[in-house]
């Protein structure tokens, strides 16, 4: 998962086929016979759509019923058992049934033998998630779901869930909708059949076991769709943008170029034939999703962004955001521990290697781009200067391991999102020293290539071992970093490993963000006048320095939006993507005065810390560097 942006299974069961009186009997391990589950588009009301789940005949005496508690790759409780109303169970003659509902999550149905089917009714989280409304936790928008006339992001992992002896039984899942909704899924869509009014379409997928359901994301609705080949690569492009600011056809070479270098990154460690890219656009209404990232599947990911971005600003966060996901396929996708092979989505265990899950994979994110010329080298070096200067504002001497294993806990939860910036640098740490130890020749995506051909996919690995594992792999002093600063809670000193590679952290000109400096905003609040104002901060970007801003200007709005404390997160939020060539109208209150900037952006510089080259560097530092930047 990722949410960088902005401060995103054994059939024991005894079953009969089928529904209804009148079906023989199978064998006691009816392992591969399908679950019927149906999604109905076509009667939505208030934003819920009907589920039918018919589990064929039962010969047990009691099950249980649930939807996820956790999915894999949100390292959060999601609870989406929460957005299910109207639950029934329906015996074979037609009437209601007992169902116990014992926790958040899960049903209880006594005399199973009887049950014909299930139905309920599941509410958005969109909807909730943007009106606070149901528990302290609510699952990020990339996970969660979406039921609107216009648009259905089918996170499937909210609408169906298991019976827990029957996760490793066939569905056989129909979804009905208007007949002219565009309609995008991974799933293999096994037919198609139109309504006698002609009015709705149903399409039958069907999904090898309940992994599958909760790995393949559909979207549903008014979207556009951009199909095209990069290399043996099939990407499929789905673009859902309410006001239609941009399109799939908008972003197509973006995509496009960015997954030609993860590709040739990456090398033969890729086989995937397809990827699929679902991208909702929130168009930043009340009730508009805001958690802004997305979420991994082995073959796809769900994005969501704002709509308001201009397109160099969603392009570049596509490209840091999607290039995460895709990173995916190396770890945990094809390298991972038993936790994340047999996950348990009511009472999940977590895997202590978060640091190669998360941090490894944002670290390619961050080194492709150079590798493959998609950014010069003094943004590649502000980056990775960036990601040291937010995991300062984690516990900087709390042992991943423990971290990764208790993440849903207190205090560790609090510390997960430093994944995607001391994870990183874990990353980069352990590809530098592999480049020493090599002569340059190694680094760490070797040895994640490595790793993927001992195990991949179908094979997990045992959480204990991986660390031994990968010392006798590389070297003694990739094990000694790791049980140090790792496992073990010593801080690391990144000098030690930039003075490798001839560089050095110094007080430099590093470019601006135009609303955040030193990961603060430059502007603040007025709780008693409802007013945003500049702070002294401010003057030490030199962009708004040339604007004449002054400290303690009110901001009274901003391209023709009133800036207040209520819509402030929303608007400054695109301020925060601006790039330079923007033009842009400000209009700001001096003592009673008004001042209006009227200008195009140009990028704005300011003073602090940074990697700078040293000039002394030796040419074997040189070669050290190029070898980590370069392959």
């Amino acid at each position: 998962m990722n949410i960088r942006v902005f401060i995103a299974s054994i059939c024991l069961s005894v079953m009969l086929f089928g529904c209804g009186a009148g079906k023989g009997k199978v064998n006691d391990l009816a392992i591969n016979l399908p679950i019927d589950a149906h999604i109905d588009l076509s009667n939505v009301v208030d934003d819920k759509a009907p589920v039918v789940i018919n589990p064929g005949r039962f010969t047990v005496e009691t099950v249980t019923y649930r939807l996820p508690r956790v999915v894999q790759g949100t390292y959060s409780v999601s609870d989406f058992g929460k957005y299910v109303e109207d639950f029934k169970a329906i015996d074979y003659d037609g009437n209601a049934m007992p169902a116990n509902k014992v926790d958040d999550n899960s049903w209880t149905i006594e005399n199973a033998k009887s049950l014909d089917k299930i139905t309920y009714n599941v509410n958005d989280t969109y909807d909730i998630e943007t009106k606070g409304g149901i528990g302290e936790e609510q699952p990020f928008s990339p996970s969660g779901t979406n039921i609107e006339p216009e648009n259905y992001v089918l996170n499937l992992h909210g609408f169906i869930g298991y019976f827990d002896s029957l996760r490793s039984n066939q569905y056989k899942l129909d979804v009905t909708a208007p007949a002219d909704f565009v309609r995008t899924s991974a799933l293999q869509n096994t037919s198609s059949s139109t309504g006698d009014d002609g009015k709705y379409i149903t399409s039958s997928y069907i999904a090898p076991r309940y992994f599958d359901i909760t790995d393949n994301p559909m979207m549903y609705g008014n979207l556009d769709v951009e199909e095209f080949q990069v290399g043996d690569i099939k990407i499929v492009l789905s673009v859902y943008s309410p006001n239609k600011v941009h399109t799939a056809a908008s972003l197509k070479e973006t995509v496009f170029k960015m997954m030609k270098a993860q590709k040739a990154y990456l090398g033969d460690i890729n086989s995937t034939p397809r990827y699929d890219i679902y991208l909702y656009l929130s168009e930043g209404k009340e009730d508009s999703p805001k958690g802004f990232g997305a979420l991994e599947h082995h073959t796809s990911t769900v994005v969501v962004l704002p709509e308001a971005m201009d397109e160099a600003a969603l392009a570049e966060s596509m490209i840091d955001v999607v290039s995460h996901e895709f990173f995916h396929i190396v770890t945990p996708l094809s390298v991972h521990s038993e936790d994340v092979h047999y996950f348990d989505y009511n009472n999940p265990t977590f895997s202590k290697h978060l640091w190669m899950y998360e941090g490894v994979t944002e670290y390619f994110a961050t080194l492709f781009q150079i590798d493959q010329g998609l950014v010069e080298k003094e943004d590649f070096y502000n980056k990775i200067m960036g990601k040291i200067q937010a995991s300062k504002a984690y516990n900087d001497a709390m042992s991943f391991t423990i971290m990764s294993e208790n993440v849903l806990k207190a205090p560790y939860k609090d510390q997960y999102i430093n994944v995607y910036q001391k994870g990183a640098l874990i990353g980069m740490c352990i590809d530098i020293l592999m480049r020493e130890e090599s002569n340059g020749n190694r680094g760490i995506l070797s040895l994640m290539k490595e790793l993927s051909n001992k195990y991949g996919k179908n094979k997990p690995f045992e959480d204990d071992k991986l660390i031994a594992e990968i010392t006798e792999m590389t070297y003694p002093s990739i094990g000694e970093f790791l049980n140090t600063h790792v496992v073990g809670d010593l801080p690391i000193r990144y000098e030690d490993f930039f003075e490798k590679v001839g560089l050095e952290i110094g007080e430099t000109k590093i470019k601006a963000n135009y609303i955040i400096l030193n990961n603060a905003p430059i502007v603040s609040g007025d709780g008693q006048k409802g007013t945003i104002f500049f702070t002294e901060a401010a003057l030490q970007n030199s962009f708004w320095v040339e604007q004449g801003v002054q400290a303690n200007d009110v901001i009274e709005s901003i391209n023709g939006t009133e800036v207040t404390l209520m819509n402030a997160n929303q608007v400054l939020q695109e301020v925060f993507m601006w790039k330079p060539g923007k033009d842009i109208e400000v209009k700001l209150n001096r003592n009673g005065e008004e001042i209006v900037i009227k200008t195009t952006t140009t990028q704005g510089y300011t003073t602090g810390k940074g990697l700078i080259e040293k000039e002394d560097a030796t040419e074997e530092q040189v070669a050290l560097r190029k070898a980590w930047m370069k392959g």
